[in-house]
């Protein structure tokens, strides 16, 4: 399972690189955030093209991930800058149509690893003219914003319904590898992070961003390693359950979706 964080702070990041993050994530989106999500609590991040160049010049063993803006007329300047800083992936968010996604790709032209963050219904909508786009290298399906695009109440109500199987099915006929979501500490989390991790492996996710909540566990080298060792220990375990034990993990997933929907 490959791990991501989101993270500036270069003392930070030195931490994660050595504790074996796979990837640090410098956050550029700013355009309709604050509106999409001023009012939770959430985190709209202040990353900058400086942050790359010192992230980049830092790291030994992640990789380093930007996310851009969403496509606007400024995009192919804002990629070519990214591109330039270092970054090794380049995640499009907030995109609705084939047509954002092909713009994204030509920017890129095989510069760096190209990552689509499924985040809006309209992307939901139109995901088959979506994925005939080629070029595309990986997908992560953002829990989040997509829920709130879906007028839902709680982000992980998509992961105990069928819309991400939905998506999930698609990727898989296409031979996209794909991720889902953030995760907290095991043991930790509204919805508990192990239950989740099982439903990674059940639905054959192979990348997780650590959330907020998780580094927020973590104080030093120390407790980030135990904590991202028992994450790693977790999914080890869980990948050897069996498929009637990850479906009796999804109906548990499912239960307690609701009991949190109905408080």
């Amino acid at each position: 399972m490959k791990t991501m964080i989101l993270d500036n702070n270069l003392d930070n990041i030195k931490i994660y690189d050595s504790a074996g993050v796979d990837r640090i994530f410098i956050d550029l989106e700013i355009l309709g955030k604050v509106a999409r999500q001023g009012h939770l609590d959430t985190v709209i991040s202040d990353h900058s093209i400086d942050d790359i160049y010192a992230v980049k010049s830092i790291i030994n063993n992640s990789s380093l991930l930007v996310r851009v803006n969403p496509i606007n007329s400024n995009s192919q300047q804002e990629i070519e800058s990214v591109i330039e800083a270092g970054a090794d992936i380049i995640m499009l968010p907030m995109f609705k149509t084939a047509g954002e996604v092909q713009s994204f790709i030509d920017y890129i032209d095989g510069r760096a690893r190209t990552c689509l963050l499924i985040e809006t219904s309209e992307a939901l909508a139109r995901i088959d003219d979506i994925l005939e786009v080629p070029g595309i290298d990986e997908v992560h399906i953002g829990l989040n914003d997509l829920h709130l695009s879906l007028g839902l109440s709680f982000m992980f109500e998509l992961l105990s319904g069928s819309l991400v199987e939905y998506l999930i099915e698609k990727l898989r006929l296409k031979g996209i590898p794909y991720g889902v979501g953030g995760i907290s500490t095991i043991g930790t989390g509204t919805l508990s992070a192990d239950v989740i991790l099982k439903e990674h492996v059940r639905l054959g996710s192979t990348q997780v961003i650590l959330s907020r909540a998780f580094k927020n566990h973590c104080k030093s080298l120390s407790s980030f390693n135990h904590e991202l060792n028992m994450l790693q220990r977790s999914h080890s375990e869980a990948l050897q359950l069996s498929q009637a034990e990850l479906l009796e993990n999804k109906l548990k997933l499912q239960c307690l979706v609701k009991d949190i929907l109905k408080k």
